[in-house]
């Protein structure tokens, strides 16, 4: 009896702990050992409906946040989100997987990945208040050493320009605007040609009348005898003719008093525009360049590198060269070319600049001179060096030798013989 018994509780024991599961319990209820009733409990086959009903009763914007809020904690915990890094703090785990920010502990180093995706915001300074910078300003060694000698060189003012310039053409009683445009035909015949030809030139032009009026009403024959022989005659009286005209219809019988418009004037270059701006306007716009101005310049090492032609000279020149020297180094140079720095075998003996020009004692090519030219030799001048020469020569000869052969006695008797006989 005792035996039965421990067997019927025990599987009563069983029995109660197997039905009371909720996977294999019934929809029925099930009475305990204390005679207690369960009607709460489910079968495993009405689990899956139970839960399905749940999750139809959740409201589904509480399922959508709390869904966001796990995606958010997911993200937090892989990578440090970047207000945390700006802030300096860092994320700690805990225990049970949770995470929250630590703001005492050091930033985290960011990865590869983010450095390469971050944008970079470029800005740039404005203009306002910026000062630009400066360039370097560049200047020959010893120019104004050089300049200095130069002007002691032309102390004396005794050069063909000097006398014979554009200064020195026009007549002083004559109108303004009568001045401007003599100075104006000055400049224009000096072209390729001698101070000492365009002064007597303008000499034959004002007797005939020297005014816009009267050049057009001259002829082109009569105009071409009146400045003969100025370099390019027959050019120049087309050139006068049509300034004449131009300067009558537009301005007026007057000269331009812009570089741009006297450049316009046929005949008339950016040498002339700036020279007949200064004498005949007294305003300073550019460095009159002619062939001497280039040529020393270019000698003196004045430049940064060497130019090719008078215009590429002029605007080195006034790169580095003080504005108010531009009106005194035309008539300087020109008078020191046409005087000491001579084109062909300039005198550099004679230079006070010969110890630091680079080009000094470096004669240029010499040429044959014209006929009858200063510089030529005289026919009559050649024959008598020649027989200098010769005489020199026999000089030498009879230096050297006795005055008379010696003289044998047979030879001496046999004259005295032919002579008594």
């Amino acid at each position: 009896m005792p035996q039965f018994r421990c067997c019927t509780r025990v599987r009563h024991l069983v029995h109660c702990f197997v039905m009371s599961s909720p996977y294999f319990m019934l929809g029925r209820s099930v009475t305990t050992r204390h005679g207690t009733t369960n009607t709460g409990c489910t079968s495993a086959a009405t689990l899956k409906s139970k839960l399905t009903r749940r999750r139809r009763c959740v409201d589904p914007v509480s399922s959508v946040a709390v869904k966001v809020e796990e995606e958010e904690e997911m993200v937090s915990v892989q990578r440090p989100s970047s207000a945390a890094l700006s802030t300096g703090g860092c994320l700690e785990l805990l225990p049970h997987g949770t995470s929250h920010l630590k703001s005492e502990t050091v930033t985290l180093p960011l990865s590869s990945h983010s450095r390469r995706r971050r944008q970079l915001k470029v800005e740039y300074d404005k203009d306002e208040g910026v000062k630009p910078m400066k360039t370097e300003h560049w200047e020959p060694p010893d120019w104004t050493k050089q300049l200095g000698y130069i002007r002691e060189m032309r102390s004396g003012r005794d050069a063909p320009v000097d006398n014979m310039g554009a200064e020195k053409c026009y007549d002083t009683e004559a109108p303004a605007c009568v001045r401007r445009f003599q100075v104006l035909v000055s400049l224009m015949l000096s072209s390729q040609t001698k101070d000492q030809v365009t002064a007597t030139a303008m000499q034959k032009l004002r007797a005939h009348g020297c005014n816009v009026e009267n050049l057009l009403a001259t002829d082109d024959e009569t105009l071409g005898k009146l400045i003969y022989p100025v370099g390019f005659w027959r050019t120049k009286v087309k050139y006068l003719k049509l300034t004449s005209a131009m300067l009558q219809k537009e301005f007026g019988g007057d000269i331009p008093d812009s570089v741009e418009g006297l450049v316009r004037l046929p005949g008339v270059g950016p040498k002339m525009a700036h020279l007949a701006m200064d004498i005949a306007w007294d305003k300073v716009s550019g460095i009159g360049v002619d062939t001497h101005v280039h040529r020393i310049s270019n000698r003196l090492g004045w430049l940064k590198k060497p130019t090719k032609n008078p215009e590429e000279t002029r605007k080195a020149l006034e790169e580095w060269l003080p504005r108010e020297l531009w009106s005194e180094i035309n008539w300087l140079l020109v008078g020191f070319g046409q005087q000491v720095c001579l084109p062909v075998n300039p005198l550099c003996s004679m230079c006070l600049n010969q110890h630091s020009c680079p080009s000094a004692f470096k004669n240029s090519p010499t040429k044959k001179p014209k006929t009858g030219s200063p510089k030529s030799p005289n026919p009559t001048s050649s024959l008598k060096i020649k027989a200098e020469h010769d005489s020199a020569v026999k000089e030498e000869r009879t230096k050297n030798e006795p005055p008379f052969p010696p003289v044998s006695p047979t030879t001496k008797k046999n004259k005295v013989k032919r002579k008594v006989s």
